[in-house]
Parts: structure tokens; C-alpha cells; sequence
């Protein structure tokens, strides 16, 4: 793909945005028609993929612009319902250009999954037993899944943790045993080979152990399984709304600190993060609940609740950073059920898991960066309400020209508000012009 960078996209119809992406691609328009469809989600599929299926609801799909990521422009789809999140990350990307673009890389995709042994009668013996049969517990768990381990992947390490519990008369503490396996999964999230590994291994650490195994299953805290990006924007490329490009960036870095001091400022600025990571995991088919729990933990692990961006000023040019971790996959599970799935996952050029999880930490950093600036500056209700009036003229009934006269008068009348939508929109109704 030569770039990212579709001047004027927001302004045209959504057919002729899908006829400009398949160009970009370099696929035929029909390739990407089940995007313009209102129900990709065959029923069919909806009922084997859940119990209790009724229907199927539907997502807004955009288009995250401009965005230039290790050198490669990349296309970026995101699924959210949340007005001004694409626009404002697309803008966000567009500015970091004139730094290079964003810098991102992510760890090999090592998940945990937990193993819990109790009434113990030596945790310090079976601690010792469990880890010099360390190569057999390994082998064990690679002989559930030999066709990932023969790809590379699979059982690599073991660890043993003790925890202290109250015990169950609430009096005193018991020593129990936690047995995590470091497991490679590739191109998978690894959610349900993880568990399959930790069941199929319990009967063994039983018996090395002494003791009783309780919960086999994954860890959603994904620390071994880190992604980062970075980025230097220049201040000329920052100013904006009468404010010079130093002023924007100190304002940024100052709200960055305020984050770093004060958990609740931390957790509006994270959900910011969110916002462009969940909007890329939904359109990608991956669990998004994993990675905002494991996000959100991985916050609280130094204990206390902490940014998972920093932005600093230095040679006059303003740094950010993001760390988090991302548990994500490209193959297996909704990747394969949702037929939309592998069609957008094709638009940001069919990455890996390790190559996405990168593009979404820099997405997350974009998104950071927009809302810090928009906050800076004018207030991050500016833009916001701006697209809240088009959704709810839209409630109000309002269709094709309609749409966009009822918004510019709401927000003329300084009154975002439905009733009122619905009395613009009655007016015009009455105009013989207007349909």
C-alpha cells in the first residue's frame, strides 16, 4: 500500500470509500462488499457461536487514517460506537507524520496459564518436586497440542509461585502452591489450549506435589506478552486553536503527569487508551474483555494505578510513549466465525499477531494524543458534541441532507439535545426541498 493518508474520506459516500480502499489494496471492489452489507454476520453462524442467539447486533466499521507505523503506512479498521474516536485518532496519526510516525514492537506471544494446588503438607518440598521434573510437566503439556509445538510454539518455561491465603476457619494463613506455564501461541490469543494444557498437566502436579489441584486455566494478566510504541512529534506540528506548537505539547506533558499522580484522572485517561485498542481488537475478532482486564492490571502492578502513557517534552519536540500488555491473535475463534473478520484483517495488510498487537499500541497512543490535546486546548467536547448532534438528528428521523442542516442548527442553537433535533427536523419537513 503506497499510504495511509485518504484526503477527504469523511466527505464521501460510503461506496465510493470502499471503492477507494479496494484500490489502495489493490483488490477488486468485490472483495471488500460484504463490508458495505448491514448484516455480515450470517445467523447461522451467530447461533453456533453462542448460546441463546436471537440475532445479530451491529457495529459501526471505520477506517483509522494516517497512520505510518515502523515505516509502513497501514490502514486501520476499527468497530465502536462512540462519536469523534476515529476521527480524533486519524488526526492524531496524521500529526505524529511529521515525526516519522510511530515506532512499535511487541514480545513474543508468551500467555500464562495458572495452575492451583492446595493442603499441602510441605509447600517448600513441593515446590522443589514440581521444578526438577520441570522438563516432564513441559513435555506433558507439548503432547496436547505436538502440532504447535513442531511449529515452534507451545510449552516453553514453568514457574512456581507461593501465595498466602486465610485459611477456612479465618484465623491463620495456608501456603498454597501456584504453577504457571509459559506457553508460545503464536498466531492464537491461546485462550483454550492454555486450559487444555493446564487440565491435561494437574493429575502430574498432583502427584509431584501432594497436594490438591483447584483452578487450570489462563491468566488474563499477559505480562510476558508486551507491546509498545513511541513516537516524537514536533512542536510545529502541534499548534493549533491560537495556542503555539511549545504551549500544546507542555499541556500535554502536564496532563500526562497529572495522570501519573492521581488514579482518577489515570483511569479517564487509560479508558482514552481504550478507546482506539478495543475499537481495533472488536474489528480484528479478539477478545477485547481479556485485553482490558489484563490492561487495566497490568496498570496496578507496581501498586498503584498508574498511565499506561507517558508524554514528555525534550529537544524541542514532544515524546510519547505507550506500554501495555495485548493478548491478541490473527487465527482461530471469532477470526474464523465472522466473515468480516479475515476481510479487514487483509485491509491492514494480513499482519501476525505480534505485528498487530504493535499497530493497536500505537492506535492506543494516537488516541491518547488526541484527547490530551483536544483537552489542552479547546476542550474535548468541541468535536465531540459536533458528531453527537449528526447521531442525534439521525434519532430524530433525519435522513440524507436533513442529517447534516438539523446538526449545524443544534449546535448553532446550543442545544445538543433529541427534543430539540426533533423540532428542527420538523420544520424542515416542512420545506417541499428537503427529503
Amino acid at each position: 500500500m503506497s499510504s495511509s493518508r485518504l484526503p477527504g474520506f469523511y466527505t464521501m459516500k460510503m461506496a465510493e470509500r470502499l471503492r477507494r480502499v479496494a484500490e489502495m489494496l489493490e483488490v477488486h471492489s468485490d472483495e471488500l462488499s460484504g463490508l458495505g452489507l448491514s448484516a455480515t454476520l450470517p445467523l447461522a453462524n451467530a447461533d453456533a457461536m453462542i448460546e441463546n442467539a436471537i440475532g445479530v447486533l451491529g457495529l459501526p466499521v471505520g477506517v483509522g487514517l494516517n497512520f505510518k507505523v515502523n515505516g509502513e503506512d497501514v490502514l486501520v479498521p476499527m468497530a465502536v460506537e462512540e462519536p469523534s474516536v476515529i476521527a480524533a485518532v486519524s488526526l492524531a496519526a496524521k500529526i505524529t507524520r511529521q515525526g516519522g510516525g510511530f515506532t512499535a514492537d511487541a514480545d513474543e506471544p508468551i500467555m500464562i496459564g495458572q495452575v492451583q494446588i492446595t493442603d499441602l503438607a510441605d509447600p517448600a518440598k513441593a515446590r522443589d518436586a514440581i521444578l526438577r521434573e520441570k522438563d516432564s510437566i513441559l513435555a506433558a503439556a507439548n503432547a496436547l497440542h505436538p502440532a504447535m509445538k513442531s511449529r515452534g510454539g507451545g510449552a516453553k518455561d514453568l514457574e512456581v509461585r507461593t501465595i498466602e491465603l486465610r485459611d477456612r476457619q479465618g484465623s491463620g494463613t495456608e501456603t498454597q502452591i501456584i504453577v504457571h506455564l509459559l506457553v508460545n501461541t503464536q498466531e492464537a490469543m491461546g485462550a483454550n489450549l492454555i486450559n487444555t494444557m493446564c487440565e491435561g498437566v494437574a493429575p502430574l502436579l498432583e502427584r509431584l506435589s501432594g497436594g490438591r489441584v483447584r483452578l487450570r486455566i489462563l491468566s488474563n494478566l499477559a505480562d510476558h506478552r508486551l507491546a509498545r510504541a513511541s513516537c516524537r512529534v514536533p512542536f510545529e506540528a502541534l499548534g493549533d486553536f491560537g495556542f503555539s506548537g511549545a504551549e500544546v505539547a507542555h499541556g500535554i506533558a502536564e496532563a500526562s503527569r497529572f495522570a501519573d499522580a492521581d488514579p482518577y484522572r489515570a483511569c479517564t485517561h487509560n479508558k482514552g487508551v481504550m478507546n482506539g485498542v478495543d475499537a481495533v481488537a472488536l474489528a480484528t475478532g479478539n477478545d477485547w474483555r481479556a485485553i482490558e482486564a489484563g490492561a487495566h492490571a497490568y496498570c496496578a502492578r507496581n501498586g498503584r494505578y498508574e498511565p499506561l502513557t507517558r508524554w514528555w517534552v525534550e529537544n524541542g519536540a514532544l515524546h510519547g510513549r505507550c506500554e501495555l500488555p495485548l493478548q491478541v491473535g490473527t487465527v482461530g475463534g471469532a477470526v474464523k466465525a465472522n466473515p468480516l473478520v479475515p476481510v479487514l484483517l487483509r485491509m491492514m495488510g494480513n499482519p501476525n499477531a505480534r505485528k498487530l498487537a504493535g499497530i493497536m499500541a500505537a492506535v492506543g497512543l494516537a488516541q491518547n494524543l488526541a484527547a490530551l490535546r483536544a483537552l489542552g486546548t479547546v476542550g474535548i467536547q468541541k468535536g465531540h458534541m459536533a458528531l453527537h448532534a449528526r447521531n442525534l438528528a439521525v434519532s430524530a428521523g433525519a435522513k440524507g441532507t436533513a442529517v447534516e442542516e438539523v446538526a449545524r442548527a443544534l449546535i448553532a442553537a446550543g442545544e445538543i439535545k433529541l427534543h430539540r433535533a426533533q423540532e428542527i427536523l420538523a420544520k424542515l419537513v416542512a420545506r417541499p426541498e428537503v427529503t
